[in-house]
C-alpha cells in the first residue's frame, strides 16, 4: 500500500494559503492511533473523503529515488507549480485546479458540443472574474455538467498542475482514474508527475537538471518568456541549500 496510515498522523488542516491559490480553511486535521492491517484500506478510504492526506519527506525521497532525481529537484518544481506552501487541495477531496476555459472549448467542440448555447444556462463556466479556488471550481463544476470528459481534459490539475489532457501520460488507465487520483492524495498527485515525467520523455533534463530543457517540455515554448527555468533554478538552489545545511 503506498500510503500507510501511519502517515495519516502528518495530515493537516487545509488552512494554508499558496502564493498562488487561496485555500479556505475549513479542513480539520485528525490523529490515528491503531489500526489493523485487514482495516487499513477502509480506513484510508474514510480519511481521504474528509481530509486531506499531506505528502511526507518519505514521499519525496521516494518518488525522487524512483524519478533518479534528488529531492531538491522534485521540491523546486513544487514550488513553482503550486507555491511555497506546496498545497496540492484547496479542501478535502478538491485539489487545487486551474480551469481554462479555451481549452474546454477546444476539448468540448471536438465531442461536437457548442458552448455558445451554454452562455446563459451556465453563466458560471463563462466567469473570469473568480480567482480563488472556491470560483475555479464553481466554473469546474457548471462546465462539467455539460461536458464532464472535456471538463476534466480543460482544467489543470493539482500541485504540478498537470493538465487533464495529459492523462495517458500521466500512466491512467482512463481519464475518470485521472480525476479520482488526483481528488485522493498529494502522494497520488506526486505519483502522476512521476509518470507524467517519464512518459514525456523530461526525466533525463530533471536529472540533469537542465532547467531549460525541463521548463520548455513542462511549461511550453514560452517558458523563457515567464522565466519559469530561471525560476526553477533559483528554487532547487535553495532547497538544495538547506539540504546541505542538515
Amino acid at each position: 500500500m503506498r500510503i500507510p496510515l501511519a502517515a495519516a498522523a502528518v495530515v493537516m488542516a487545509a488552512g494554508c494559503v499558496a502564493s498562488r491559490h487561496e485555500i479556505p480553511a475549513d479542513s480539520v486535521g485528525i490523529a490515528v492511533e491503531e489500526i489493523t492491517e485487514a482495516g487499513v484500506e477502509v480506513a484510508e478510504m474514510e480519511l481521504a473523503a474528509d481530509t486531506i492526506i499531506r505528502l511526507t519527506e518519505q514521499d519525496f525521497i521516494d518518488v525522487a529515488e524512483e524519478l533518479g532525481v534528488d529531492v531538491a529537484s522534485v521540491k523546486a518544481v513544487i514550488e513553482i507549480e503550486a507555491g511555497k506552501s506546496h498545497q496540492g487541495f484547496a479542501a478535502p477531496g478538491q485539489p487545487v485546479m486551474n480551469f481554462d476555459l479555451s481549452m474546454f472549448r477546444r476539448f468540448a467542440s471536438k465531442r461536437g458540443i457548442n458552448l455558445a448555447k451554454y452562455s446563459k444556462s451556465h453563466p458560471a463556466v463563462f466567469n473570469r472574474a473568480g480567482r480563488t479556488q472556491s470560483a475555479v471550481y464553481r466554473r469546474f463544476k457548471a462546465a462539467e455538467s455539460i461536458n464532464r470528459h472535456a471538463a476534466i481534459e480543460g482544467t489543470f490539475w493539482g500541485m504540478f498542475q498537470i493538465g487533464g489532457f495529459n492523462w495517458k501520460k500521466c500512466g491512467t488507465k482512463d481519464i475518470e482514474e485521472f480525476a479520482m487520483l488526483m481528488s485522493r492524495s498529494e502522494r497520488d498527485q506526486l505519483e502522476l508527475f512521476a509518470r507524467f515525467i517519464v512518459n514525456s520523455g523530461l526525466q533525463k533534463a530533471l536529472q540533469q537538471k537542465n532547467w531549460a530543457a525541463f521548463a520548455r517540455g513542462y511549461n511550453g515554448p514560452g517558458y523563457a518568456r515567464r522565466g519559469y527555468h530561471t525560476r526553477l533554478a533559483a528554487a532547487y538552489k535553495r532547497y538544495d541549500t538547506v539540504k546541505g545545511e542538515k
